[in-house]
């Protein structure tokens, strides 16, 4: 009778099955979650390393820019200026004329997006839109382009410009964006590609033609890209050096790309403390322009990648 109840106890005391999948399903989910955390802290080193090794450059021309000329290029260097020389700013801005370098970028930079913008958005429509014998055909020798590297067309160019005597002014940098590029045309073309033909068909039933299409109905569903676009388009002609280089020649034309390059001087003679000034004050409008829309661009950038 004893044996009975000690095997009768022992049996009510044994695991049941579903406790044993919950301990299980709580050991797995507990393996997951350290798993999950070790992904995000090793994650965190990473992406705090790579920020470290982005920055350094930013941080060094903001220990320079608060040096006297001659600290500048002290050996060892000295990170933080026991003095800090913030009169520096004001001396570098003043020693070029910087508010008319400022003037020409924010032209150049304001036109050619607004251009960019009109022109790849309108041949991104019809790539993604309109049915013409060797539409696919075309839109591949349009995508080849991107293969050509720019000096190899930039004589030929140069030639041409200069036989139509536009050399020297802002021609050369913005009639060709009215003409597209294959970069820009095939991210808005995959966006377009995304969005329902059923409100083109509609919008014909009322009327629209493919030009009223375009502009009432494409244009403000596509902010996103268009945002995306024109966020990378400003960042590059604002930093832009090798056009202006080549096709101006007045100072008075000259970009801030261009400004900077005043403060050179041969035999080691350059304004360090006044070149590291400008130039943080010349790359401040790209980083107010990106954190102030970030988040169309990140959107911009993920929905051209993967609609279509």
């Amino acid at each position: 009778m004893q044996g009975g109840k000690v095997a009768e106890i022992a049996e009510r005391a044994r695991p049941t099955r579903e406790f044993r999948l919950l301990v299980g399903l709580r050991e797995r989910i507990a393996s997951k979650s350290f798993q999950h955390g070790v992904v995000r802290v090793l994650a965190t080193i990473i992406v705090g390393l790579g920020s470290i090794v982005i920055l350094f450059p930013v941080a060094w021309m903001l220990s320079t820019s608060l040096k006297t000329k001659f600290g500048a290029v002290q050996m060892p260097p000295q990170w933080i200026p026991t003095h800090p020389q913030w009169h520096n700013y004001l001396d570098a801005l003043t020693f070029n004329p910087f508010h008319i370098y400022l003037r020409n970028t924010l032209y150049y930079a304001g036109v050619g997006v607004l251009a960019t913008l009109l022109s790849n958005s309108f041949i991104a429509y019809g790539f993604a839109r309109l049915r013409a014998p060797g539409r696919d055909k075309i839109f591949l020798l349009v995508l080849a382009t991107m293969m050509l590297p720019y000096p190899v067309t930039l004589i030929p160019t140069y030639i041409l410009f200069s036989k139509l005597h536009w050399l020297n002014s802002f021609k050369p940098l913005l009639v060709p964006t009215f003409f597209g590029s294959a970069y820009n045309i095939f991210l808005l073309r995959q966006f377009y590609r995304g969005i329902h033909k059923e409100m083109d068909e509609a919008a014909r039933i009322d009327g629209c033609g493919y030009f009223s299409i375009w502009w009432r109905i494409i244009l403000p569903l596509s902010k996103p890209a268009l945002a995306a676009v024109a966020i990378m388009d400003f960042m590059w002609r604002w930093n832009n050096f090798l056009g202006p280089l080549i096709y101006l020649d007045q100072r008075e034309k000259y970009t801030l790309s261009l400004g900077l390059q005043m403060f050179r001087a041969p035999f080691g003679g350059t304004y360090m403390h006044w070149l590291m000034a400008a130039s943080l004050v010349t790359v401040l409008p790209c980083i107010i322009v990106f954190f102030a829309t970030q988040r169309y661009f990140i959107q911009g950038i993920v929905i051209t990648g993967l609609k279509g």
